[in-house]
């Protein structure tokens, strides 16, 4: 019994795709945001502190070391022999275009890199970035757009100083589709103020959209952030892993079997995370998502044309 069987995964997708075990390699291009820079707002989002999605965003090295350092950990771990250079921290396609042309042309230079995963905000996506993704794309490489999106509610969006609401969002993804881009859009359950009936209406707003690939992320609070704060004032409690795990359970059943689910969890690093600490075990919560789907006898996936 494996996630693999109920869920469509990313790893089992690229393995269809190109053969072999492709992973994505996590990268600080040391980029900003317009959320913190005081372009749309300063701090960022209450929730944001991005050293605990990832492990570079503190003292980046180069790219060419980050990816070095990435395959060392992967190929000890599961193998793999290529990868996609996956730009993580903070907003990625935010900057000059000639500057990001060249931090990716960096790690597109790497023979054992054969594609990009770009995380940014749905605000951050003007034309000339979709323009070169599509370029890139359109050499044969594997190109993905990753949105954070998190919520299709205004109101949440508002209250988490996003800087931007749903509006950008459909925006940003029907021109990415109008070059033929895939997307990966990025939800969280938990946020403040939300419920079930949030998490799949905002899960449905985005299918309504249409979208190749979902992520999805407990809310997790951790150090140095405004939710740090409004924790220890007793202002926010985060979701038990029971409950994670059945509303995660309930968008996965939601979702079309051909849209690829890149993520059904997310950690943070033990020095990190303050609340809840089952959010820094991401095996025990991806099998207790499997066990969930199994006891409900969700339907499997079956051979899927990619």
């Amino acid at each position: 019994m494996r996630l693999s069987d109920y869920v469509n995964t990313f790893g089992q997708t690229m393995l269809k795709q190109h053969g072999e075990k492709v992973h994505k390699i996590s990268l600080n291009a040391n980029l900003s945001c317009p959320n913190r820079d005081g372009t749309k707002g300063v701090g960022g989002c209450t929730f944001c502190n991005n050293v605990s999605f990832n492990p570079n965003a503190r003292k980046p090295s180069t790219i060419s070391q980050q990816l070095d350092a990435g395959r060392r950990v992967i190929r000890k771990r599961t193998g793999a022999k290529k990868y996609l250079a996956y730009f993580q921290a903070y907003t990625n396609t935010y900057g000059d275009i000639h500057q990001l042309k060249q931090l990716y042309d960096q790690a597109l230079a790497e023979p054992d890199i054969i594609g990009l995963s770009v995380g940014t905000r749905p605000d951050c996506v003007p034309a000339p970035v979709l323009d070169l993704l599509a370029d890139y794309q359109n050499q044969g490489y594997e190109i993905w757009l990753e949105l954070g999106l998190q919520s299709a509610f205004d109101t949440t969006l508002q209250s988490v100083n996003r800087g931007h609401g749903f509006a950008e969002y459909h925006l940003a993804i029907h021109q990415a589709h109008a070059r033929s881009l895939k997307v990966c859009t990025h939800l969280i359950i938990g946020l403040p103020g939300e419920n079930k009936t949030h998490y799949k209406t905002s899960l449905q707003r985005v299918l309504d959209e249409g979208v190749e690939g979902l992520k999805l992320h407990p809310l997790h609070v951790v150090k140095g952030t405004q939710l740090a704060r409004q924790w220890k004032r007793q202002e926010y409690s985060p979701l038990s892993m029971e409950d994670y795990v059945t509303n995660a359970a309930d968008l996965i059943e939601m979702t079309p079997k051909d849209i690829i689910y890149h993520r059904v969890t997310g950690t943070a690093s033990p020095e990190l995370l303050l609340a809840p600490q089952w959010c820094s075990k991401k095996w025990l919560v991806v099998n207790s998502i499997t066990q969930e789907l199994s006891q409900r006898a969700t339907s499997p996936v079956t051979q899927l044309a990619h």
